[in-house]
């Protein structure tokens, strides 16, 4: 009878340390993680029980703010700016979480960062009701309401992007179509449930960020990255290059690779043309046959430089990695040279190339937050500029520069304004199963003013826009990056 009831005792003393071990596990080290998942509904009510912080824009326009309200969840948060500040803002919902700023600020934001303990035990000894911190963003809203006004205008899906060269610091960022954020903050759950299924059945996914989520074939936007690493290599402006109007691709039968519409770029029917000229025309060929002198080596290295295949970028929120696909032969090196074959890179990234040009070389790492600040809108923190890395030389950037100049002479489009010189490349890229057929991705990157820069931008419209098949960068892409040019203050007329 005793050995029954030991081998019983034994098991259910083995049961009890193993629901110890159990609890001490979530208690002690998962017990962070589910805190902080964004499903855990019981941590929203207990944040919906004290104001969150604001969201404001670097010219103080409030993007994200809350209103007392007489139900169980005592803060209503809504989002004045709505769709055209969803990408950076995100929205914060009790049934679905938190997205962009919303989650990645959210200690400063519903107030349990550490930073702010000292306001937390002060509001727990007088009574107060706690508040959390406030983020003010790099974004300033007239730039913003710009791009997203100029996308949305054409009816364009993509992205636009606008950096500061010298900090790094993202003035704007667009991604159309967009989504309202306040119902998904609505304390109404069916008003809450329609909107969320409305936007995540929606097929041209307004809840992806396509500035940081989304990777695409850039086009000859990615030229300038192959001009970059030509003139590290020594050569000049003056390089000559094959002006053909197609070239056939090494280690194939009979592949060619041509121009836009099969055009000979040199000076009259010269066999030849300058790297200068072939940038500002933006021969295929010139830069396929360059992309070979170079070698994948160099190429590689340089696209290292302005931080293309960099895993961790974040800004906070995190950003997809751009890349240069694997480089296996001399074609597919031929057709990285003008920005297709495996190349992928995120709009940011694109603003990132033309920002390190602008700011000399140097290329800064972009950040969305400006300052946070504590409930009564002291400082707690604030931006400070960081270098990535040295992408090119000043004296080559300065070249380089120059030659943006000359391509922008050569770019149609509306908004050009008189006075204002800007440096800039489009992109004209295929993409899908059946690129000829398809239409193509538009691109635009420039800063302005061109020699002395106080803005970058990258501008993408997915799919030809509104003019399909005849897309091209300059015909669709480069008036909204102008259009974003020209509502930086103290630039444009303003």
């Amino acid at each position: 009878m005793n050995t029954p009831l030991r081998r019983v005792g034994l098991t259910m003393l083995v049961m009890v340390v193993l629901l110890l071990a159990n609890i001490t596990y979530i208690q002690m080290v998962k017990a962070d993680d589910y805190r902080a998942d964004s499903r855990n509904q019981r941590v929203l009510f207990d944040e919906y029980s004290r104001e969150r912080g604001k969201i404001i824009s670097s010219d103080n326009k409030l993007v994200a703010t809350v209103t007392p309200t007489n139900d169980r969840l005592r803060f209503l948060r809504q989002y004045p700016l709505g769709a055209a500040f969803a990408p950076i803002t995100g929205y914060y919902s009790v049934r679905y979480g938190s997205r962009a700023l919303e989650r990645s600020e959210k200690e400063i934001l519903d107030g349990s960062d550490d930073r702010l303990f000292v306001r937390r035990l002060s509001d727990l000894i007088t009574g107060r009701d706690p508040r959390g911190g406030n983020i003010q963003t790099t974004v300033d809203s007239r730039i913003q309401q710009a791009a997203y006004d100029a996308m949305i205008s054409a009816g364009y899906t993509g992205s636009v992007v606008a950096i500061r060269p010298q900090t790094g610091e993202i003035l704007a960022m667009v991604s159309t179509p967009s989504y309202d954020p306040n119902p998904l903050s609505s304390h109404n759950g069916d008003e809450q449930e329609k909107a969320w299924t409305s936007y995540r059945d929606d097929k041209a996914k307004p809840l992806t960020n396509r500035a940081i989520q989304e990777t695409y074939q850039p086009g000859s936007t990615f030229k300038l990255v192959v001009t970059a690493a030509a003139l590290e290599d020594g050569m000049t402006k003056d390089e000559q290059l094959t002006a053909a109007p197609s070239v056939k691709l090494p280690g194939t039968r009979d592949a060619t690779l041509e121009n836009f519409a099969g055009s000979h770029c040199g000076p009259g029917d010269a066999p030849t043309a300058t790297l200068e000229l072939a940038l500002s025309v933006s021969c295929n060929t010139a830069f396929a046959e360059l992309a070979g002198k170079l070698g994948a080596d160099k190429l590689r290295e340089q696209a290292t430089k302005f931080g293309i295949g960099q895993p961790d970028l974040q800004i906070p929120m995190g950003v997809a990695e751009s890349n240069i696909g694997p480089l296996p032969d001399a074609a597919s090196l031929y057709q990285t040279g003008i920005g297709q074959r495996d190349v992928r890179l995120t709009p940011l990234q694109d603003a990132m190339i033309v920002s390190a040009i602008a700011n000399g070389g140097t290329l800064m790492r972009p950040q969305l937050v400006q300052k946070v600040l504590a409930p009564d809108l002291s400082e707690m923190g604030k931006f400070h500029a960081d270098e990535l890395g040295r992408a090119m030389s000043t004296s080559n950037a300065a070249v380089l520069r120059d030659m943006m100049k000359k391509s922008e002479d050569n770019t149609r489009g509306n908004g050009k304004v008189n006075g204002l010189t800007i440096a800039s490349k489009t992109g004209t890229a295929e993409h899908g199963t059946d690129p000829k057929n398809t239409p193509p991705h538009a691109w635009y990157a420039a800063f302005a003013p061109a020699d002395n820069p106080q803005i970058a931008v990258a501008v993408l419209v997915e799919n030809g826009g509104n003019r399909g098949l005849a897309a091209t960068g300059s015909s669709v892409a480069a008036s909204v990056g102008r259009a974003t040019i020209n509502a930086m203050p103290g630039i444009g007329g303003r």
